[in-house]
């Protein structure tokens, strides 16, 4: 496994964190965080998608 394919799954997996907590943390109903929300869920999709390109340009043959 390459360097490339590592920072390519920690970014995948930090996405899916922080999608993961922006939805819990949108469930419990609490609007006073509404912008720290927004960050974070933007960020993590970012990270994901991210992650999810690297992994498929790295492929190995």
């Amino acid at each position: 496994m390459s360097a490339k394919q590592i920072f390519a799954i920690l970014l995948t997996v930090l996405g899916i964190g922080g999608l993961i907590y922006t939805a819990m943390q949108l469930l419990d109903n609490n609007k006073d965080q509404f912008m720290t929300l927004t960050v974070v869920g933007i960020l993590g999709l970012i990270f994901f998608s991210a992650g999810i390109k690297l992994l498929q340009s790295s492929r190995d043959v």
